[in-house]
């Protein structure tokens, strides 16, 4: 954002400000796109989870990512916070306190948000992760959930595509490696950390409307 001030010649509250018009704008088209979908409902999609940090390791931000099977359309996406897991987590408490979870509400959000663009009877894909099917059964009761065990993934594709010859979740692995490819603050090993999880929101709302318009 200081770079975009810098070479547009503004001030960083004129592009800070303008990220958030934009953002409202892109979240307005996504509403109109999904209300288009009522006709002709999706039967297929999977969701997974992106993850990200806010300015540090110690605490991680959880990007759900919902997408459509062929069209490779994003459905929908939301922002979470969750606690640091691994090595990290007792630095992380230690430093920062205890860091709540707000994965499920999250995956909860971004179902009540597109749950009416899905159809009843619709296939829905995802990995193994527990917090995954309770979530689906309750907004998706009709709905079959497919779990598929994680994969390692290979060097191309940002670390999101996978190390095997067929991928039964490739859609959504290949919606999450252009997302890192073209959000840099999402880009492995970078310098360009998101501060404000509401502002990463902010920047994936104005993507996904770049995505499902132009790049697909």
């Amino acid at each position: 954002m200081r770079r975009a001030a810098k070479l547009l010649g503004v001030h960083q509250i004129t592009v800070a400000r303008k990220l958030q018009f934009l953002a409202a704008q892109a979240r307005m088209k996504q509403d109109k796109f999904l209300e288009s979908l009522r006709e002709n409902r999706v039967q297929n999609f999977q969701f997974d989870d992106l993850i990200t940090i806010e300015h540090t390791k110690c605490k991680p931000l959880s990007v759900t990512i919902a997408v459509e099977v062929g069209t490779r359309k994003l459905l929908g996406l939301e922002v979470s916070k969750s606690p640091a897991t691994g090595h990290l987590a007792a630095i992380s408490r230690l430093k920062y306190g205890r860091r709540e979870d707000h994965r499920a509400q999250g995956i909860e959000n971004l179902f009540e948000s597109i749950k009416i663009a899905i159809a009843y009877d619709a296939k829905i894909s995802s990995d193994e992760h527990k917090l995954y099917p309770p979530r689906v059964k309750k907004y998706f009761p009709g709905a079959t959930h497919f779990r598929h065990k994680g994969r390692r993934g290979c060097v191309t594709g940002q670390g999101e595509l996978k190390k095997q010859h067929f991928d039964p979740l490739f859609d959504i692995n290949h919606a999450c490696a252009m997302i890192r490819a073209n959000v840099h603050r999402l880009i492995r090993r970078t310098w360009n950390t998101t501060k404000r999880p509401d502002r990463l929101l902010d920047q994936l709302l104005i993507y996904m409307n770049y995505h499902n318009e132009i790049l697909t």
